[in-house]
C-alpha cells in the first residue's frame, strides 16, 4: 500500500513544497481585497454573500467529513499498539497535566491583560440596552452534562456529529480491547492503520479547495461587516491581538524548555495548518493536516493520536484567553466593576466550563454569555462582540492550533517517543508527501 501511495505521492499539495501556503495567504488577501469592493459597490449584497458562504460551507463538511475516521483509526490503532490501560492512562494523565496548566495560563493571561488595557473604560460605542437580546444561548455546562455527553449511545452517532471527546473515548475501549485479544485483532488492527493513511490522502486532495474557501470566508465577512468595523473596534482587536503574541511566545518559551532547538522546527512545521486555521477561523479545519505535520515531525503516531484529539475538548487556548478577555471588557463597558475576589472566581468557573466548548457552534460566544448571567452582566453586552467576532475567532483558532501542537510534542518528548528530526515512518511520507523545505528564519 505504502509503494502505491508513493507513486502518485507527487501530485500532493505538500510535494509542491510551500504552494499551498502562498496560495492560501492569496486567497486570504483577495478575499479582504474584494469583500472591501463589494461592500464599497454593491447596495445589497446578500446573494453576494450566501454564494461565497456555501463554498466555506463545503469546504468544512468535507474536513468534518474526514475527521471520524481519522480520529478513530488512528487513536484505535495507537492505542492498540501501546499494548497495555497502564500506558494509556500514563499519556492521559501527562497530557491533563499540560492541558491543564495552560488553561490557567491562558485564562490568567486574558484577565491581566484586560484589567492592564481596560478596553471597555469609557467606551464611545453605543451600548445596547440592557434587556436586548443576543441570540447566544447562555447554557451552562454543569459536572453532570459533561460526564453524561462525555459516553456516546451510538458510536455511529457520535461519529454522524463529529463529537471529537465520544470517538476518543469509544477509541480507548476499543483499542484497549483490541491489545486485549492480541494477535487474533491483528488483521483488524492492520486494516484501521491502512484506513488511517488513507484518511490522510484523502485530507491532502481536501487540502486542494482551502485557498478558495479561505477566499469565500474572508471576502463574506468583508462584505457583510465592512473595513470600518475593524476601525471602530480598532483598539480592543489590537489589545486583544497583542493578547495572542504574548500567549504564542509563552507557548513557545514553554515548547523551548521541553524541546530545545526543535521548537523552531516544531512551529515551523504547523504554519500551515495555522494559517489555515486563522483563514477560516476553524481550528476543527486544520486538525487533520495538524495531525500529519506532527506525525512528520517527529511526534510518535500512538502519542499524537491520542493526545491532538483530546487537546481539541481541553485545551483551547486562545478561545480560553478570550473568555476571561471578553467577559471583564463587556463589564467594563456597562461600567460594572468587578472584584478581585469575583474575577478569581470567574477565571475557577471558565477553568470547567471552557472544557465543554468543543463540538459547540460559536463555542467561546455560549460560555461567555453563561458566565456574563452567573455574575450579573447584561448578556446584551455580546453585542458588542458579534460584528467583529469572526476575526477575533481568526485568532483563535489559529492560537488553538498552536496550543495543541506543543502539547502534544511536548507529551512525546516525555513520553521518549518523539524521534530525531528527519526521521519519519515511511508509510506516513508516502501518504502525506515529503516534508517541506524550510523557509529560513520563524517570522
Amino acid at each position: 500500500m505504502a509503494s502505491e501511495m508513493a507513486k502518485d505521492g507527487a501530485g500532493s499539495p505538500a510535494s509542491k513544497g510551500g504552494t499551498l501556503t502562498w496560495w492560501i495567504l492569496g486567497g486570504l488577501v483577495s478575499g479582504i481585497l474584494v469583500g472591501a469592493v463589494v461592500k464599497a459597490t454593491v447596495p445589497d449584497p446578500t446573494a453576494i454573500i450566501e454564494g461565497l458562504t456555501l463554498v466555506t460551507t463545503v469546504f468544512l463538511r468535507l474536513i468534518k467529513m474526514i475527521i471520524g475516521p481519522l480520529v478513530f483509526a488512528t487513536l484505535a490503532v495507537g492505542i492498540a499498539k501501546m499494548g497495555d490501560l497502564g500506558t494509556v492512562g500514563r499519556i492521559g494523565l501527562k497530557a491533563m497535566v499540560w492541558f491543564l496548566g495552560a488553561s490557567l495560563v491562558s485564562l490568567t493571561l486574558g484577565l491581566v491583560l484586560v484589567n492592564t488595557f481596560q478596553p471597555g473604560v469609557g467606551l464611545d460605542i453605543v451600548l445596547p440596552d440592557a434587556g436586548a437580546q443576543s441570540g447566544i444561548a447562555a447554557t451552562g455546562l454543569s459536572l453532570k452534562d459533561f460526564v453524561t455527553h462525555l459516553v456516546p449511545t451510538s458510536i455511529a452517532d457520535a461519529m454522524a456529529r463529529n463529537e471529537i471527546l465520544q470517538i476518543v473515548v469509544f477509541s480507548v475501549f476499543f483499542g484497549v480491547a483490541c491489545a486485549g485479544v492480541g494477535e487474533k485483532a491483528r488483521v483488524l488492527v492492520d486494516a484501521l492503520e491502512g484506513l488511517s493513511y488513507v484518511m490522510l490522502k484523502v485530507t491532502m486532495l481536501v487540502m486542494w479547495v482551502a485557498p478558495f474557501a479561505v477566499f469565500a470566508a474572508v471576502a463574506a465577512t468583508i462584505s457583510k461587516s465592512g473595513l470600518e468595523v475593524l476601525a471602530v473596534y480598532g483598539t480592543f482587536m489590537g489589545q486583544f491581538y497583542l493578547g495572542i503574541v504574548l500567549l504564542w511566545a509563552l507557548l513557545f518559551l514553554a515548547a523551548f524548555g521541553v524541546l530545545r532547538k526543535r521548537a523552531v522546527a516544531l512551529f515551523r512545521s504547523v504554519r500551515e495548518p495555522t494559517l489555515l486555521a486563522f483563514a477560516t477561523a476553524s481550528s476543527e479545519a486544520a486538525y487533520p493536516k495538524t495531525l500529519a505535520q506532527l506525525e512528520k515531525f517527529g511526534c510518535s503516531n500512538r502519542v499524537a493520536s491520542f493526545v491532538l484529539p483530546l487537546g481539541y475538548s481541553f485545551n483551547l487556548d486562545g478561545s480560553m484567553m478570550y473568555c476571561t478577555f471578553a467577559v471583564v471588557f463587556i463589564a467594563q463597558a456597562y461600567g460594572i466593576d468587578l472584584t478581585l475576589a469575583q474575577e478569581i472566581t470567574m477565571l475557577l468557573v471558565l477553568m470547567v466550563t471552557s472544557k465543554g466548548m468543543a463540538g459547540v457552534p460559536r463555542a467561546s460566544l455560549v460560555v461567555i454569555a453563561a458566565t456574563l448571567a452567573q455574575f450579573d452582566i447584561p448578556e446584551a453586552g455580546l453585542l458588542l462582540l458579534l460584528g467583529v467576532d469572526h476575526f477575533l475567532d481568526m485568532a483563535r483558532s489559529a492560537t488553538n492550533v498552536i496550543g495543541n501542537t506543543v502539547a502534544t510534542a511536548v507529551v512525546s518528548k516525555w513520553e521518549g517517543q518523539l524521534r530525531a528530526e528527519g526521521e519519519a515512518s515511511p508509510d506516513l511520507l508516502d501518504a502525506v508527501g515529503p516534508a517541506e523545505p524550510s523557509p529560513g528564519p520563524l517570522k
